[in-house]
């Protein structure tokens, strides 16, 4: 759209893939909670200070933000004393806890460009110019993929053990506080599928040196995968997914899945203090009702996710039931597109100056 176009900004391997200079890689402020922010605090403070020196000096003609809210809504209040237009791509989830933000998204955010269907009228009801782009992960997704994994017959119905797809999320915290249990529920369902297998789709904000010390002892057969999430997905019969983005990567392939999650007991508390909404999982949420069982904090045990995932192994109804509704949420992100329009979102704005 604007071959000329120049980018700078925080980010990971496919921003700089993509041709960001990159000034702080987005793994350096990853966090998971509370606690976690504290622990990194000092990173996060120098990345602002060089992201605002960058906005004061350079004068670019566009912000574009990405979920990460209180540090993005920092940024904005600077950008708009400088008079730069900002446009917040991935809406922070205010939707959910703190909605008082959405006081400041108004004054601080040019426009917004939401990937859940929910939330536009949010938005809308608030004064805020919004637009729902459809979710990004459609892109992604490749049409031929789901294809084939809709015509698979389930794994535990042959010969062979079940595929189990675990995904224990894209931060190291999330990664130490749940890898261990989703091995172990594995290796509690080895007693009735002595052959199963797991696929572990790596995130590109993991190495392998970090899975290796989790998985080269387990008990069960754990196979690391990189590259297209949605390739390896498109293998397993059932998947132990860390709330967040990968439910709706699991949840575009049809694959039934058991959600979990696990922080810090000072963050569960503040956050259960704090939230307002029916469901953790961003699948319940987008389906507007439970479709996907959900193990968060002390509910999640290795026990209690082998009993689940293992009523889904038995249950063909039960499986069927929810790769149903799972297409259903998959109807419900739009049928892709997201960048392509957001970027062109950012270029109206630009040649706007607003």
């Amino acid at each position: 759209l604007r071959p000329e176009a120049r980018f700078c900004g925080i980010g990971g391997k496919n921003l700089e893939r993509a041709g960001v200079h990159i000034l702080f890689h987005s793994s350096e402020m990853a966090v998971v909670g509370l606690t976690e922010a504290v622990v990194r605090i000092r990173t996060i403070f120098r990345a602002a200070r060089r992201v605002k020196t960058i906005l004061r000096e350079k004068r670019p003609d566009l912000l574009i933000l990405l979920d990460y809210p209180e540090f993005n809504l920092y940024l904005a209040k600077f950008a708009r004393r400088l008079n730069i237009p900002v446009l917040y791509y991935i809406s922070p989830q205010v939707w959910a806890w703190r909605k008082g933000r959405v006081k400041k998204i108004a004054r601080r955010i040019t426009r917004m460009a939401v990937i859940l269907p929910f939330e536009k009228d949010f938005y809308r009801k608030r004064g805020i110019q919004v637009d729902y782009v459809g979710h990004p992960l459609m892109d992604r997704c490749r049409e031929t993929v789901f294809i084939e994994r809709n015509s698979q017959v389930m794994l535990t119905d042959d010969a062979d053990g079940p595929v189990i797809g675990l995904l224990p999320g894209s931060r190291k915290e999330e990664i130490r506080n749940l890898l261990p249990e989703m091995i172990k529920a594995v290796k509690i369902l080895k007693r009735d599928y002595p052959r199963i297998l797991c696929l572990l789709p790596l995130a590109d904000t993991i190495s392998r040196e970090f899975i290796h010390p989790f998985i080269d002892n387990a008990p069960v057969n754990i196979q690391i995968r990189e590259g297209e999430i949605h390739e390896t997905l498109g293998r397993c019969d059932l998947a132990m997914v860390t709330s967040g983005t990968a439910t709706l990567d699991t949840a575009i392939m049809a694959v039934p899945m058991v959600v979990v999650y696990r922080v810090s007991r000072l963050s569960y508390l503040a956050g259960k203090a704090l939230i307002r909404v029916p469901f953790i999982s961003l699948v319940n949420l987008v389906a507007g009702k439970k479709v996907v069982c959900e193990l968060i904090q002390d509910n999640l045990t290795a026990e209690t996710l082998a009993y689940e995932a293992g009523i889904l192994l038995r249950n063909k109804t039960l499986r069927e039931r929810m790769r149903g509704d799972l297409m259903e949420v998959r109807r419900l992100l739009g049928r892709g597109g997201a960048s392509e329009k957001t970027a062109r979102i950012a270029v109206d704005m630009m040649e706007k100056g607003a």
